[in-house]
């Protein structure tokens, strides 16, 4: 009967059962198209095709492209993520150590004392032996006293995975190592964003402040004239005043862009992994804002669940969940474990290299649970509860990838509705303004027009500067939201690090 079922249990186990769900990849439903309806009239148009990988290049600077290089190299948010992947590449090895047999190899030396002389005092041995030998007499009595025991040993044990639970927990841990992985991926594709995002805010207030400037030159001409007519007799005190403080407000705007620099240089140096002011020299000179791509190609909502790295997270989750339902329903079985023990002992060292001291054991043991009170049954449950809760936020977050790149569609459509509606008020301001100082010098308007005419063109022209940037800036966002950057790196090498405790290097 042990015979029949050993071979019954080596069957199973070789035959690959495995208790639990088998996970099935999954498949969300997503819509056809996009629902944003688009703008034919403004410049830049989405497109069904494939998104680029390197979406970034779409803006044509080379120095764009060399900080994002940089950065994937230097960050160091980037790196924790990657050093992440490479511990949760270790659990999955240490589950699948469990298929193997476990060998512990033992030495040690103690000191016992067996208590044979009250075993010999209890049965009278002592007074039975008064004629006996005194050869044997003198062997007992050597055996009351404590000795000195050697060992040298090996153990092992190997629990045969008849139901699967082994396969399950390197399935699991299989899948949490794909979670590590898209989170590096996720990281990535939020650092090349966040690259991009702080280089055009860069260019924007490098943009705003030659605006600015641009205007201040213009309100300093316009009281430069005033403060001449005034002088003439020409103009009142007033309209000299009026226009020192125009020329004044217009400064005042300065700092708050400059300021914006700055913050985005130092910004951009820390993504690089460098410290504040690193990249001054390379930043410091003003770069024209590109101009947006006449298309962007947006791909079609059924390949973002396979683009997104947070979509393929939350369904590397739902696999590892779903193996884990595996793994509690195998602890309901039986378990059948293979040990056995080999090695030498002796009182004396010098006899440990005799045959005769070795000692063995082996043999089947089989592990039935019996009663556990319903811990077992709650495990699976659990792990079942577990299941659902992974299921539901992988539909949540297929509805939130989707939610983002309809967002980001209908903001880039806006804003450049925005920036096109500007670009019509300036011309219309600036004639504005012209026509006005033309009558001032001519004395047929008031210098209220002029200011005001003046007032109102400095402002369009720094909300069209703001509405260029943002248009690139909801540019970035839609790449991101679509999901693309990370494929071209997956191939990432560790970095070297000290370990804690050690000096940093630079």
């Amino acid at each position: 009967m042990p015979g029949r079922l050993c071979v019954l249990f080596l069957s199973v186990w070789l035959t690959g059962c495995a208790v639990g769900p088998d996970y099935q990849a999954a498949r969300p439903q997503t819509p056809a198209r996009w629902h944003d309806p688009g703008d034919a009239s403004v410049g830049s148009q989405p497109s069904a095709q494939a998104i680029n990988p390197r979406w970034w290049t779409t803006f044509r600077s080379p120095q764009l492209n060399s900080l994002i290089e940089r950065a994937i190299a230097g960050n160091l948010s980037l790196q924790q993520t990657v050093l992440r992947i490479a511990g949760a590449r270790e659990q999955t090895n240490q589950a699948g150590g469990a298929f193997l047999p476990s060998v512990n190899g033992t030495l040690k030396a103690t000191r016992q004392q067996l208590g044979i002389e009250g075993e010999l005092k209890s049965h009278n041995v002592e007074g039975q032996l008064q004629d006996a030998d005194p050869a044997i007499t003198s062997a007992l009595g050597a055996l009351t006293q404590p000795v000195n025991l050697y060992q040298g040993s090996f153990d092992a044990q190997w629990e045969l995975d008849l139901w699967g639970k082994v396969r399950r927990q390197v399935e699991s841990a299989q899948a949490q190592q794909q979670q590590a992985i898209e989170q590096r991926n996720d990281a990535l594709v939020s650092l090349e964003a966040e690259v991009a995002r702080t280089w055009l805010q860069l260019r924007g207030a490098q943009r705003i402040i030659a605006t600015l400037q641009t205007q201040i030159d213009s309100a300093q001409q316009t009281f430069e004239l005033t403060d001449n007519r005034q002088k003439g007799g020409l103009s009142p005190q007033l309209d000299v005043e009026n226009a020192r403080a125009q020329v004044g407000n217009l400064e005042a705007q300065l700092p708050q862009y400059q300021a914006q620099e700055r913050q985005a240089m130092n910004a951009l140096a820390i993504l690089l992994g460098k410290p504040p002011g690193a990249l001054d020299s390379e930043l410091r000179n003003p770069q024209p804002l590109p101009a947006l791509p006449d298309s962007v190609p947006t791909g079609i909502p059924s390949t973002l669940a396979r683009r997104r790295p947070d979509v393929r997270e939350a369904e590397a989750s739902l696999h590892a969940a779903t193996a884990q339902i595996g793994v509690s329903v195998a602890q309901l079985f039986p378990s059948l474990s293979l040990s056995g023990q080999f090695g030498l002992r002796n009182s004396e060292t010098n006899w440990l290299t005799d045959w005769s001291s070795h000692f063995y054991s082996f043999g089947p043991q089989v592990s039935i649970p019996i009663f556990q009170g319903g811990r077992l049954v709650s495990s699976v449950k659990l792990a079942r509860a577990q299941q659902g809760a992974a299921v539901l936020n992988y539909r949540q977050t297929v509805l939130t990838a989707l939610g983002d790149v309809e967002n980001a569609l209908v903001s880039y459509r806006t804003d450049q509705q925005r920036e096109a509606g500007l670009d019509k008020t300036i011309n219309a301001l600036q004639n504005a303004f012209s026509l006005a100082s033309d009558s001032y010098r001519q004395g047929l308007a008031s210098f209220i027009d002029v200011l005001d005419a003046q007032r109102q063109l400095a402002q369009a022209s720094q909300q069209r500067e703001q509405a260029r940037v943002q248009s690139s800036l909801d540019l970035v966002a839609l790449y991101k939201a679509l999901g693309g950057g990370w494929e071209p790196y997956q191939n990432v090498q560790l970095p070297d690090y000290p370990v804690f405790g050690d000096a940093p290097r630079g």
